[in-house]
């Protein structure tokens, strides 16, 4: 393991079994299992305001994307001037070039932790107990591809696990294609025939294979999780269905308030301080 996660992961790994030893009397053999659920779900509930300031700059990107395109054609050979024009763009905008991914790299060593936890058998100077516990009789700390074998009964509760991550990844494909995607700029008011508006949907242009790449890269986390101790595999499941239900949420509330603004009804501010200020 990393000297430099190795105090974080001790820490996590004290907590996780603290939560294993409490659930153990009502959950008996699952208590593990329920523990590693609990604990990511509490992480992933603290970083949360990161994943969504992540999702608005992507967003924010995707709706910039024409304007930036524009200028990087119109100021192709003055690029201290191109520099100048983007930074006056996304200040304009409220947002900036690292908006989409600086959110994600703050929560990286979190969820490194967390993976490294749940895969090492040494934690804290000692074996990681939580490994020798059990799903269905298979020891957290096995392998799919090792052991009884990738077709025994053990082999069957680790094809469970990753056809329902498989599952959790088709899902993430499905809201990610509702995302708004960059498009190639278009004149002001105008709407190309038979497409979305730029910048909306899934109509929008992308690079040839960039679909097909899209679509594939989640299930990458099927193959980490094949080759991760049967812990780890529960930790993917349970985070990737995390990030998926983040990213519905933050979909649902967009399109939410492009309804209302093309219905012509007034946003919902609620009950603020400020509005109940003004009533008469």
């Amino acid at each position: 393991m990393s000297a430099l996660f190795g105090v974080p992961v001790d820490a996590a790994y004290h907590l996780v079994y603290a939560l294993t030893t409490v659930a153990t009397p009502v959950l008996g053999a699952l208590a593990a299992v329920a523990a590693i659920v609990v604990f990511t779900m509490a992480i992933r509930l603290l970083v949360m305001p990161l994943s969504f300031r992540a999702l608005r700059g992507q967003a924010a990107q995707a709706r910039l994307a024409p304007q930036v395109q524009a200028l990087r054609k119109r100021y192709a050979r003055q690029p201290e001037r191109l520099q100048r024009e983007l930074t006056a763009l996304y200040r304009r905008e409220g947002t900036s070039v690292f908006a989409g991914f600086a959110p994600l790299l703050a929560q990286w060593p979190v969820f490194s932790v967390l993976y490294l936890l749940f895969r090492s058998p040494v934690v804290a100077g000692g074996p990681n107990r939580l490994l020798s516990r059990d799903l269905f009789g298979v020891p957290l700390g096995d392998h799919w591809l090792s052991g009884a074998g990738p077709l025994s009964a053990q082999g069957a509760v680790f094809l469970g696990v990753l056809a329902l991550l498989a599952a959790v990844c088709w899902l993430s494909v499905r809201v990610a294609r509702r995302m708004p995607v960059p498009a190639p700029a278009t004149p002001a008011g105008t709407k190309q025939a038979g497409t979305k508006q730029a910048g909306t949907g899934p109509a929008a242009t992308l690079p040839a294979g960039t679909g097909a790449v899209l679509k594939v890269l989640p299930y990458l986390t099927v193959v980490i999780a094949a080759f991760a101790p049967l812990a780890a595999a529960v930790y993917l499941v349970v985070s990737t269905g995390w990030s998926v239900a983040e990213r519905w949420l933050f979909v649902s509330s967009r399109r939410r308030h492009a309804a209302r603004e093309t219905s012509g009804d007034p946003p919902r501010t609620g009950h603020t301080i400020r509005n109940r200020a003004h009533r008469p």
